[in-house]
């Protein structure tokens, strides 16, 4: 697998070096070279593979001879050991659940398929890896419980201060070992641009062996298009071929992986970006401008990004033709106030417990059957969190049928070790150099 950076098309580096690296000097994104068309046999029969098989196929077709077969196959079996059903609402829909999990939540696919790869990779007696990686909720616990106890690697996770649940929050900072909290005076957007300088850093990148673990890095975008395909042959199973997804969005890593699905074959017919007020992508659909914004706090916490890093891989898949682009995905935004009107909407419909990013991607669903009536396809709203993870924006009632798992249970009672910094790189750098 060879890999161009999103500014440099004439740029060729292995996987190992992009995952190692996660982002070019040039400051674009790593993508594939090629990006192979899995055979039509595969996708007709798809409904016949279970979750794994589905990943090898995908993963191999891509990797290429990167990673041998057998610890292909073994690798993927050890990262991606927990189900994503699609479960059945009524007749045309559907929530596909990513949050069963260690973390709760869809990053625990990307994050531990990317530590395995990593621990693949490194070889004894080579420089301690430094894993960068900013959270705006759910990036930094997957992460975590990826890498934790990995040898020859050291984890450091900016999230902002107040603006993630408090059980994201004990997962960040309960670890211990090799996994390091900072808790930073800012957003989101703040804690990614502290990371991306990082990488940019001579001296930083002269003392440190550094790699990131947010959706900027390749190895987490690769392995978050098995759900994808799991998800179609679930569906295909029941009868259905055309289906819609629609994706709650913050950083656009979960719906281009999506697209990455698509240009590799997955017959979806819409794609909808689901987003908070944090509407950069929305708003760029509508005018034409891309023009990114400081983020806004928000009960969907995850997706408050005003900048998100991905939008520059989307558009690259679609060789920037924004037309294109709209054809196959559309984009709607809403408010707090509207999530959990959605929330109560889900519960009474469904008796169903949806935390806000998935209500927005519910919402997003049956805004676009208002607008298409004659649609007929299943829909598949992603839900990308467990409820549990934001127990003070329920209803009384609503909350009270949240089933808390034993995991979240035993973090209660484990201190929180994270260290405070405010928004400034060289205060960021001397943590670093100092450490």
């Amino acid at each position: 697998m060879k890999l161009y950076s999103t500014n440099n098309k004439d740029l060729r580096v292995s996987f190992k070096e992009a995952v190692f690296n996660s982002m070019p000097q040039d400051r674009g994104l790593y993508m594939p070279v090629e990006i192979p068309q899995l055979d039509a046999d595969f996708i007709e029969n798809i409904e016949k593979y279970s979750l794994p098989e589905i990943a090898y196929k995908v993963a191999s077709a891509l990797l290429k001879d990167e990673i041998p077969a057998e610890d292909l196959k073994a690798l993927i079996e050890d990262a991606i050991n927990f189900e994503a059903p699609a479960v059945k609402l009524d007749d045309k829909t559907f929530v596909l659940e990513l949050f069963h999990g260690p973390s709760l939540a869809f990053k625990d696919f990307g994050a531990r398929f990317m530590s395995r790869v990593m621990a693949y990779f490194l070889k004894d007696g080579e420089q301690l890896l430094n894993v960068l990686v900013a959270t705006s909720g759910d990036t930094g616990g997957a992460v975590a419980l990826g890498f934790l106890g990995v040898p020859n690697t050291r984890v450091t996770i900016l999230y902002p201060e107040g603006k993630v649940s408090p059980i994201q929050e004990l997962q960040l900072t309960t670890n211990g070992q090799n996994i390091r909290a900072i808790e930073v005076k800012g957003t989101f957007d703040d804690c990614q641009a502290l990371v991306k300088q990082a990488f940019a850093d001579d001296e930083l990148n002269a003392k440190f062996r550094l790699t990131s673990a947010n959706s900027i890095n390749i190895s987490r975008l690769i392995p978050q298009t098995f759900y994808y395909f799991n998800s179609y042959a679930q569906l295909k199973e029941k009868g259905f071929k055309d289906v819609i997804f629609s994706v709650p969005s913050g950083n656009f890593g979960n719906i281009g992986a999506g697209l990455l699905a698509y240009k590799l074959g997955l017959p979806v017919k819409q794609f909808i970006a689901a987003t908070n007020v944090n509407d950069t992508v929305p708003r760029f659909l509508e005018t034409g401008i891309y023009e990114t914004k400081p983020s806004t706090q928000t009960y969907s916490n995850a997706m408050d990004v005003g900048a998100p890093s991905n939008w520059v891989r989307i558009m690259d898949l679609f060789n920037g033709d924004v037309e294109a682009l709209k054809k196959v995905v559309t984009s709607y935004r809403f408010n707090d106030e509207e999530t959990l009107a959605g929330i109560k909407e889900i519960d009474a419909k469904f008796d169903y417990v949806a935390c806000p990013h998935t209500a927005i991607a519910y919402l997003a669903i049956e805004q676009f059957r208002k607008e298409n009536p004659e649609d007929e396809s299943a829909a598949v709203f992603l839900s990308t969190a467990h409820a549990c993870k934001f127990p003070d924006i329920f209803p009384e009632d609503i909350a009270a049928k949240i089933e808390i798992p034993d995991q979240v249970t035993a973090l209660e009672s484990k201190p929180k070790h994270a260290d405070q910094l405010d928004v400034d790189f060289e205060g960021f750098k001397s943590y670093l150099l100092d450490a």
